[in-house]
């Protein structure tokens, strides 16, 4: 019988997320799991070491109360149509993806019955979250490498398929530790793309149905390049610097919130704005 639950929270982490003190973002992503309740599965593939990353996500989820967390690893592809692994994704009420290297993500699980089971679960409910590379891998289209601290160029990226939890975005982590603002407009000029999200360390984006609010102790940069009104790319060589024109920047620290539909920030009532151009006032979504 098809579960009547809403699809479950996507929580995309910039990596160096908190493991030792009060954990919000952590502590967040179990309590959307089910709290003490929940049951999470710890994906390892990202990593080169996944004994070390499964005991130390362990330690921290059971730290925050969690009686039932289990370590899957896919260190070959053919883990992942494993019925035991399955079994696990089936019995999860959050699946957690690790830090690494986010091609082996893709190299491991894409296209396997463990792919179709992570997103039938989240279809029903179930949380999905990634720091790092777990958080590079959650649009259809992800930087699979790229240069930081560089001016937008044709080849400062390079693109891959994603896992495709979430839609018509791309994502770059680390990113204000990194100076990436350079290498996520490059990849947004040259993938289908409207919206580019920037996550800085130890801050996440929480989605939930066509909103994410923002949590942690850095800021979110979302680009959005839908309205740009000019770019050269036409124009270029591979190695050359590209120009792009009316792009829209925004900076959303902790408690902020921004409609996908809309592409606008959410505000509360409570947040008086500072520029009182009414045309201005009526471009931002209310609560």
């Amino acid at each position: 019988m098809e579960s009547t639950k809403e699809r479950g929270q996507l929580i995309i982490i910039g990596g160096a997320e908190d493991k030792e003190g009060d954990c919000q973002i952590l502590r967040e992503f179990v309590r959307c799991a089910g709290g003490t309740k929940a049951k999470i599965a710890v994906l390892t593939a990202a990593t080169s070491e996944p004994r070390s990353a499964g005991e130390t996500y362990t330690r921290v989820f059971e730290r925050l109360g969690v009686e039932d967390v289990r370590v899957l690893d896919t260190i070959h592809r053919e883990d992942a149509d494993d019925p035991e692994n399955l079994k696990i994704i089936e019995e999860a009420t959050g699946a957690f993806f690790t830090g690494g290297d986010q091609a082996l993500i893709i190299e491991h699980i894409k296209g396997t019955q463990l792919d179709a089971l992570l997103h039938q679960r989240n279809r029903e409910g179930m949380v999905v979250g990634g720091t790092s590379a777990g958080a590079a891998i959650m649009p259809d289209l992800m930087i699979i490498e790229g240069d930081s601290e560089t001016n937008a160029r044709m080849d400062a990226i390079e693109m891959g398929p994603g896992m495709g939890f979430l839609h018509s975005v791309v994502i770059d982590q680390h990113f204000a530790q990194r100076g990436r603002l350079g290498r996520l407009i490059s990849a947004l000029l040259q993938q289908p793309a409207n919206l580019g999200f920037g996550i800085d360390e130890d801050t996440a984006v929480v989605v939930d149905g066509d909103e994410f609010k923002v949590l942690g102790r850095g800021a979110i940069t979302v680009v959005d390049e839908s309205e740009a009104t000019y770019d050269n790319l036409d124009e270029l060589l591979k190695d050359e610097a590209m120009a792009v024109c009316g792009v829209r920047l925004h900076i959303l620290p902790q408690g902020f919130r921004f409609n996908l539909k809309t592409r606008k920030p959410v505000f509360s009532r409570s947040i008086e704005l500072r520029d009182s151009n009414p045309k201005k006032e009526a471009e931002v979504e209310r609560e």
